[in-house]
């Protein structure tokens, strides 16, 4: 208990409903949960480590984290401390709570050796004075189907043999996790799913406070007949005068293993009778939109900005994880400051990197660039330029021609991206 007489800690028997009103309220959600919230929480967090702040028996703050893999460049999967559900009460701002919170969480994450912490920030300014950074980003786009010059006749996939075809829920939940899993393993930023997220998002586990709507789901099948791609829609019914369709699909999720599966499901999307606008949701940064388009001006970014952000608990494991396009070698001064009794993941790494493998450990060696922990994130999986960094005054270059060598290890053929919300 600190100074304050407010309790940190974790949450104890028959305390979450309590916990929840506190969660509510930070989210501007109706504040008391209902039993079947209660009852769907209890299953979520059964796997979470859950904390809060307390005064006078009153939650005031929370915070869950939980374990994750996120893939690294080249493949690999990082054992990452997820963080989600913070929140601190408008009665109590600005008393540390969140740095009590975050300590004592990151804490025990450096003990357990997971190399990363991850989260998906509300607001901007928050989260880099904790040391993260962000790693990721999407944009969204909007699409006036009309415009884009797809062939208003189109009937199915240009692949011989291949097709579209609806299904029900399910069957997702039985082709959608091992979908996913083949993505997930090819792209740098994304995240586990696991067996609480399909119940949710198929709506077998349901909460009040975030009321579900089934989507359509359609799956694209190659010649042999396997699922390469599955895409998740709802829409929304609008007619205009003079009996004219003004409907929208928006996408809620879309996961293709082949560009020829992307590629037919968004000419499916953006094929259906009565539907004149497609929102895509948040797509990563270089998706194939708009430009697979005939006429790319068809799609307008209604959103862009950061997605996953990043934290390095384990510089010398993150760095030595993913894999290098490049053959060079550079000195690192990570900046970090110290994070309570959570310690500090700064200092200086030798990185040894090339196509056939990487090692990253601490040196004594002279430093050839100086950065902070959170603008290492930037780097970690290739969303971040070192050049472009340098200029922003983000990164100091101690050795001259030693941001070009960093630049052309760190960077990637394709941007990062992460397609879910924790």
């Amino acid at each position: 208990m600190g100074g304050d007489g407010i309790d940190v800690r974790p949450l104890r028997d028959g305390e979450l409903a309590d916990w929840l009103r506190a969660l509510n309220t930070g989210f501007l959600s109706p504040p008391t949960p209902t039993a079947r919230d209660v009852a769907g929480r209890t299953e979520i967090v059964a796997d979470s480590r859950v904390l809060g702040a307390f005064d006078a028996g009153r939650c005031v703050a929370t915070y869950r984290s939980f374990d994750q893999q996120v893939t690294a460049v080249g493949g690999a999967p990082v054992a990452s401390n997820a963080i989600s559900n913070i929140t601190v009460s408008p009665t109590h701002r600005r008393r540390g709570l969140l740095s009590r919170l975050i300590d004592l969480d990151l804490r025990a994450a450096r003990e357990r050796g997971d190399a990363l912490a991850t989260l998906i920030a509300a607001e901007y300014r928050i989260y880099g004075r904790f040391g993260f950074g962000p790693a990721t980003r999407g944009t969204e786009w909007v699409v006036d189907v009309a415009r884009t010059g797809l062939d208003p006749r189109w009937s199915g996939p240009a692949e011989p043999g291949a097709r579209i075809d609806l299904v029900d829920l399910a069957e997702v939940r039985v082709i959608g996790p091992v979908l996913y899993d083949g993505f997930r393993r090819r792209q740098p930023g994304a995240t586990d799913r696991d067996a609480m997220w399909w119940r949710r998002s198929t709506g077998e586990l349901r909460l009040d406070v975030h009321p579900w709507k089934e989507p359509f789901y359609a799956a694209y099948r190659n010649a042999d007949g396997a699922v390469e791609g599955l895409i998740a829609y709802r829409t929304e019914e609008k007619w205009g005068e003079g009996k004219q369709p003004l409907n929208t699909a928006t996408v809620e999720d879309l996961v293709a293993l082949t560009p020829a599966a992307e590629r037919a499901l968004w000419a499916y999307v953006c094929s259906i009778d009565w539907i004149v606008t497609v929102r895509t949701g948040m797509l990563a940064p270089d998706t194939l939109l708009p430009d697979l388009f005939p006429d790319p001006r068809a799609a307008r970014a209604a959103t862009q900005g950061d997605w996953l952000w990043v934290r390095l608990l384990d510089v010398a494991a993150a760095l030595s994880a993913r894999t290098y396009e490049g053959t060079g070698s550079v000195v690192l001064e990570v900046v970090d400051e110290p994070l309570g009794a959570g310690g500090t993941s700064g200092g200086r790494f030798r990185l040894d990197a090339s196509p056939q493998g990487a090692q990253c450990v601490r040196t004594t060696a002279a430093a050839d660039l100086t950065l902070s922990l959170g603008t290492l994130a930037w780097l970690w999986l290739g969303e971040g330029s070192v050049q472009r960094l340098l200029a922003l005054g983000r990164i100091t270059q101690e050795r001259p021609g030693a941001a070009a060598v960093a630049d052309a290890l760190f960077r990637t053929s394709r941007r990062p991206w992460c397609p879910d919300v924790f």
